[in-house]
């Protein structure tokens, strides 16, 4: 018997976008559902295919500008993504021509404002620091969980402050973030049982009480260029600590994401967002 050669796919149209490096490729469902399997998430987001940190679907939201579902390039579900967010705040404001986005989101509904040269505000909302929060598996202090890493030279760091920005966060400071491999460190530390719904991991360095330094493992897309949220709990992290003020600077590889944590408690980041870039998708 000869068996019949079956040939389906898809064919749709996407945009890819990114913020300091941290990269996006944006699906627009809100006219045309295109469902989306694990196992094709994955593949679109493999840099051998088309590649990127994460992938965004926006939804038609009837309240809202949009709703957002975020997908690490594992295939897992985020619950939240900054510098994604202000990527698609920015997408719809050509669009519509507000200065104003709102988006729902599953951690919270955001609101960015469209600033001059390609600058985006985003409001990420207050942070979570208590242990059951975040989530951690133990009644443990967050601000210092105690957990030990090494640099290259075996000398052991002792620390971690725990945060939940719409995902958990774990930050180090340290005194050299390149003495630290973070490749190594971060996926032992994002599936450590201390943490059931697994964590991002930063490894920061404080320059002064405005600038701190970054590197960053991001659970379900390990080591990124640049991570919004991330940035969120540098800050966040920053402020508990008594290293930096309100106002602080969080330094990537390609540049810098300002934060800022008002009287509210509430955390403000601002950033650059890339053009917007049509793409073709065939899986």
């Amino acid at each position: 018997s000869i068996n019949k050669l079956n040939i389906n796919y898809m064919e749709f149209k996407a945009y890819k976008m990114d913020g300091l490096g941290n990269d996006f490729v944006i699906i627009d469902q809100r006219n045309k559902t295109i469902e989306l399997s694990k196992k094709e998430i994955i593949k679109i987001c493999d840099r051998n295919f088309i590649g990127c940190d994460q992938l965004i679907v926006v939804k038609e939201n009837k309240n809202l500008d949009a709703s957002l579902e975020f997908f690490n390039s594992d295939g897992s579900i985020s619950g939240a993504c900054g510098n994604g967010t202000r990527c698609v705040a920015y997408l719809l404001s050509k669009e519509n021509n507000k200065k104003e986005i709102n988006v729902w989101t599953s951690s919270a509904t955001l609101k960015s404002i469209i600033l001059n040269n390609n600058l985006v505000e985003t409001q990420i909302g207050a942070p979570k620091i208590k242990w059951d929060e975040i989530p951690i598996s133990e009644n443990k202090n967050t601000k210092n969980l105690g957990i030990k890493i090494l640099d290259e030279n075996k000398n052991e760091h002792i620390g971690g402050t725990a945060i939940n920005v719409g995902n958990p966060h774990v930050v180090f400071f340290v005194e050299n973030i390149n003495s630290f491999n973070i490749k190594e460190i971060g996926p032992a530390i994002e599936n450590n049982r201390l943490f059931p719904e697994k964590c991002n991991v930063t490894l920061a360095k404080v320059i002064n009480k405005n600038l701190i330094k970054v590197k960053v493992w991001e659970r379900g897309a390990g080591l990124t260029k640049a991570c919004g949220t991330a940035a969120c709990a540098a800050a966040v992290a920053g402020n508990i600590n008594g290293f930096t003020k309100e106002k602080t600077d969080i330094e990537f590889e390609l540049g810098k994401l300002s934060i800022f944590i008002d009287e509210k408690n509430n955390i403000h980041m601002k950033g650059p967002v890339s053009e917007v870039r049509e793409i073709d998708i065939k899986i």
